[in-house]
């Protein structure tokens, strides 16, 4: 065990989680951030943001999870500082690291006259080459020690998707480390032993191939998204076509695995596309073209009008229809809204012309903030059907899932519905309503 605990900059939707999973395995951990309501919240005992289980598992761990703004305390009282803090895609593609340098910046200050040696690891996402090539010399020059020797220097990412960001943490595939110097590496290396309910793989390597792994493991993932949602297209276009029948398929060859070919809306949120357009900017800087990564991009930005398209053929014409959106959020089990697909088909719907109501059991006011007065909110799922001419059902939300045949029948004008993940039974709905499914063929 570490003598003084883990520090943690930045606590939001990844820092807090984090902190908290390292509290309840006995850690005594500080939270630093600068929003002095989010420091309360913590302090107290409650959640500040909104993730399943984080509530829950911060009441558990008061006595062992404290929040502040003073770098001077957290870094004093820890040996190891976690870096979460946000990484803002610029124009060319890649993200900035001004809130790193800053947060660096005030990390390497109180380093200059504290003689213990100390870790610091960037969870942060980052371009490669910007740790060694920005963030080592900024510590190096403001505290005047040598990294390696003095202090060390981890590029320690995360790979988590909001709404299972407690498990993720708990429950790794993969714990990936890009180590300055082994001490350190080591270091981090027994701290997620001693933290992780499972026993993952731990791939150590150096700074550089590490910033790399990152975003080109989600670079890939995105691939195969953009390659189920073509299959899925091609299904609805060959008699009796079924995407989940090919993907299950596909997905039993180990040399591909069934996570991420699903075949449904495009992928999106915090990580996904902007890791891709990353990959992409990083392969055009140093030369390369990165097809793979434009045709990925590609196919995913034509998915809103790919379903506008379809709705259209459901209804006969966009303009002035009534059109309810069970879904905001860009997946399940979070109030994120971010690049989602769902804000994507209620802008796309509106702009042509159709009277569109949404709800969501999270992001709603999210949405609102987002969409303006283009788009109406409900209050319930009751009365976002209300009236409608048809359903997208657009993010499988549990409570979306329950959902009857009776249940748009009795309350739309005209029960038709277009579900963008198969979450209903086929021949159950095709009986009472007018049902069509992303990835299945209407020939049969």
């Amino acid at each position: 065990m570490l003598l003084n605990g883990i520090s943690v900059v930045g606590i939001g939707k990844l820092g807090l989680c984090a902190a908290a999973c390292f509290a309840d395995k006995g850690w005594q951990v500080i939270g630093v951030d600068v929003n002095p309501d989010t420091i309360a919240a913590v302090n107290e005992g409650r959640s500040p943001i909104y993730e399943p289980g984080l509530g829950e598992l911060i009441t558990k761990c008061q006595g062992c999870l404290f929040a502040t703004d003073s770098y001077k305390y957290a870094i004093e009282n820890s040996e190891v500082t976690f870096i979460t803090v946000p990484t803002p895609s610029m124009d060319d593609g890649g993200f900035s690291t001004k809130y790193v340098e800053a947060v660096a910046q005030s990390i390497a200050t109180i380093l200059k006259d504290k003689e213990a040696f100390h870790v610091v690891v960037i969870t942060s996402t980052v371009m490669p080459g910007a740790t060694e090539g920005v963030i080592k010399p900024l510590i190096e020059v403001v505290s005047g020690k040598k990294c390696g020797i003095d202090f060390g220097l981890c590029y320690n990412p995360e790979f988590i998707a909001l709404g299972s960001v407690i498990r993720d943490l708990k429950s790794p595939d993969m714990v990936l480390i890009g180590e300055s110097d082994s001490h350190s590496g080591d270091i981090l290396a027994k701290i997620y032993g001693a933290t992780c309910d499972n026993h993952p793989y731990i791939a150590r390597m150096s700074i550089g191939n590490a910033e790399l792994a990152k975003i080109s493991l989600n670079a890939y993932v995105t691939m195969k998204i953009s390659f189920a949602n073509t299959l899925a297209e091609l299904c609805e276009r060959i008699p009796g076509g079924d995407v989940d029948i090919v993907t299950s398929a596909i997905g039993a060859d180990s040399r591909i695995g069934i996570k991420y070919l699903k075949g449904a809306v495009s992928y999106g949120g915090p990580c996904f596309p902007r890791d891709n357009k990353a990959f992409l900017a990083l392969a055009q800087k140093l030369g390369c073209r990165a097809r793979l990564s434009q045709a990925t991009d590609a196919v995913n930005e034509d998915q809103a009008a790919r379903i506008v398209k379809m709705a259209k053929q459901e209804i006969g014409q966009i303009k002035d229809a009534n059109i309810a959106i069970l879904g905001v959020t860009y997946k399940p089990g979070t109030d994120v809204i971010e690049v989602s697909a769902s804000v994507d088909i209620a802008r796309a719907l509106s702009e042509q012309g159709a009277k569109v109501v949404v709800y969501d059991p999270a992001g709603t006011e999210n949405a609102r903030n987002l969409l303006d007065e283009s788009v109406a909110y409900a209050n319930s799922i009751d009365e976002c059907l209300g009236g409608a001419d048809l359903c997208v059902m657009a993010t499988p939300w549990p409570e979306f899932r329950k959902l009857k045949p009776e249940d748009f029948a009795n309350r739309m004008k005209k029960p038709a519905l277009l579900d963008c993940w198969r979450v209903y039974d086929r021949d159950e709905f095709t009986a009472k309503l007018d049902y069509r499914a992303i990835g299945l063929s209407n020939r049969l």
